[in-house]
């Protein structure tokens, strides 16, 4: 997730902006820049790597000592981490400079009309189009920078937060938002705009928060709030309290809490103009022919570790919805089995970094079978997206917390897109089928938002098990790997022994382990799999029937399940495939909160990395 920076005062405007990037380097970023305005003029500075590299390009070219300014650190998605790419973008006549969050969905056409009126592109960028179309608004007479603003967000489609400066205008500001982050710093003879308080909190404790489709205007000593239409906004200030280690992480106590709770929004933005008006769904960075989908038959999904679970949920889907064989293998088991792939088969790898070493050897080897490899990767410009013949990326913005999160369920949303998308190409599904689908996804957001408000459930069973020993997830069909993910999560961060079980081979050993008051979480499917649902019933009678104390995970309104559990956990009610999004909130938040209360790092769990780059 980019990081946003803009600054109207008496200080030093670059040494500001650039203090407050620091300040926001966790969101992880691939280049940085700053401009500000000075007689006139804008000045900018920008550099591709880390905000050192722009410290000494600056050291080196001192931009002018002024009073306003902005920056940026960008996580590239259109086009790749370049010193061209780095925003600031300037407009075609250098009046206007513009930093970006988001994506602007519709910048294919219009970069294609910025061509054809003549305006040179300089980047790959959609930031680039929205500089250019605010300095041509500017150039009618009498309009200002928050005019044009309006003006230019009324043609955009997508989640953005855009921060702009005219040079004719050097006491100003302007910045809109739409679905992604921004706030407001209210100092004294000073103000701020930021991505996040943290950038802004040694000067300032005093915040406005942004609502949706509004538009700020910040000088020295005045904020002014419209919406799209321009008239005037509501706002809602609010005071920081606490410190500055503390607001790099949004308030949360650990990075991993915080992106758990954002996952409503990774998941949006995963899902973000993957489908068309037309209804069909568009994958644009699958650079495999439709042609050589359809002749795909076999798929073979690598992975390691959560990435590997969420694979596991991909092979029901994409078998189901396709028709088309899925393996899941362990990518460090792969190459060394001597696997049968050839021309006709799809290898998906699932990495969250882009760098990891066994999946990247694994789809080296895939490569050397003349197999075809797409990447679902969250990292743009990495290695294994660059070594694959298509990718989709995750956009979920960067994870530190060790433990995955939001990587997982975002990889899940991918596989369902890539899934729903050969269902498309191949014919296996009816349109309708898989606009209905696609529309379900779009409403994954709300239904996490909705298992979130219930985490105090949650976090009083984390309290009611801190000492328990042992922790088992039982689980069928797409429930089985959400159990095994349950269980990883607790292994990594509360250092117990947990395992995940399918449900139906606990009578083949498993249930050896039960006894009285051990834990034991189960995934029931919804009531529509009949089935299922009553197999998984009878496996909870079995084990309760023997002292464990059940915690159920179950769609609301399911009164079937509840005189056989200890503890019902209700889930909005989803497709049967869908399920593994929502049932794997709960886990996290009881592996976070029983990590947390046994007294352990839960961002950084003993003897782990977050990206494994050596085999």
């Amino acid at each position: 997730m980019c990081g946003i920076v803009g600054y109207v005062g008496p200080q030093v405007a670059a040494e500001v902006v650039v203090n407050g990037l620091r300040r926001l380097e966790y969101r992880g970023y691939d280049s940085a820049g700053v401009a500000v305005v000075d007689d006139g003029r804008i000045s900018l500075a920008k550099k591709a790597g880390k905000i050192l590299n722009l410290e000494k390009l600056l050291a080196e070219e001192p931009l002018p000592d002024c009073g306003l300014g902005i920056g940026h650190t960008r996580w590239a998605t259109h086009g790749g981490p370049t010193d061209r790419n780095a925003h600031p973008h300037t407009s075609d006549d250098g009046r206007v400079a513009l930093v970006h969050n988001g994506i602007i969905e519709n910048f294919a056409v219009l970069r294609r009309e910025l061509e054809e009126a003549g305006v040179c592109l300089r980047s790959q960028t959609d930031t680039e189009i929205v500089a250019q179309l605010l300095g041509r608004e500017l150039a009618a007479e009498g309009v200002t920078l928050a005019q044009a603003m309006r003006a230019v967000c009324a043609r955009l489609d997508g989640a953005f937060t855009l921060v702009a400066v005219d040079a004719q205008s050097p006491d100003r500001v302007v910045a809109a938002r739409r679905n992604s982050p921004l706030v407001v710093g209210v100092g004294e003879g000073e103000n701020f705009l930021a991505s996040d308080v943290a950038a802004f909190i040694e000067h300032t404790r005093e915040a406005i928060e942004l609502g949706q489709d509004q538009i700020v205007e910040i000088t020295a000593d005045r904020v002014r709030v419209t919406d799209f239409q321009g008239g005037e906004a509501s706002v809602r200030p609010f005071h920081v309290d606490w410190d500055l280690q503390a607001a790099e992480k949004g308030g949360y106590d650990w990075f991993m809490r915080k992106e758990i709770y954002e996952q409503p929004k990774a998941v949006a933005d995963t899902l973000l103009g993957r489908h068309g008006a037309d209804g069909q769904l568009k994958l644009d960075e699958i650079r495999i022919s439709e042609s050589e989908l359809r002749a795909i038959d076999k798929i073979v999904i690598i992975a390691c570790g959560t990435a590997s679970y969420a694979g596991l949920v991909a092979k029901y889907a994409i078998e189901h919805w396709t028709r088309v064989p899925c393996e899941v293998e362990l990518a460090s088991e792969f190459r060394y089995r001597d696997p049968i792939v050839g021309p006709t088969t799809l290898v998906v790898a699932i990495s969250q970094s882009g760098e990891t070493a066994d999946t990247l050897m694994a789809i080296r080897h895939a490569r050397e079978q003349k197999a075809k490899v797409l990447a679902i990767c969250n990292t743009n410009g990495s290695t294994i997206p660059r070594e694959s013949d298509a990718v989709i990326y995750t956009h979920a913005g960067p994870e530190i917390g060790v433990a995955s999160t939001k990587g997982f369920l975002t990889q899940l949303v991918a596989c369902y897109l890539l899934g729903l998308y050969l269902a498309q190409v191949r014919g296996t599904r009816f349109g309708d089928e898989i606009g209905s689908l696609a529309a379900e996804l779009d409403k994954m957001p709300a239904a996490i938002s909705a298992v979130l408000a219930d985490a105090d459930q949650v976090q009083a069973l984390a309290a009611e098990f801190v000492d328990a020993p042992s922790v088992l997830f039982l689980g069928r069909h797409v429930g089985y790997p959400v159990a095994l993910e349950g269980a990883l999560k607790l292994k990594e961060l509360a250092y117990i022994h947990a395992e995940g079980f399918a449900a139906g081979e606990l009578k083949h050993g498993p249930i050896a382990l039960v006894e009285d008051q051990l834990p034991v979480f189960v995934v029931v499917p919804p009531q529509g799999r009949d089935l299922l649902h009553e197999k998984v019933v009878s496996n909870i009678m079995e084990i309760r029937a023997r002292g464990a104390r059940t915690i159920v995970l179950a769609e609301q309104g399911d009164t079937s399940v509840a005189p056989y559990a200890d503890v019902m956990i209700s889930l909005p009610k989803v497709s049967t495939l869908l399920q593994p999004i929502l049932a794997i909130v709960p886990l996290q938040i009881f592996a976070c909160e029983l990590a947390t209360r046994k007294g352990h790092d839960v961002d950084q769990p003993r003897n782990l990395a977050k990206s494994v780059t050596v085999e």
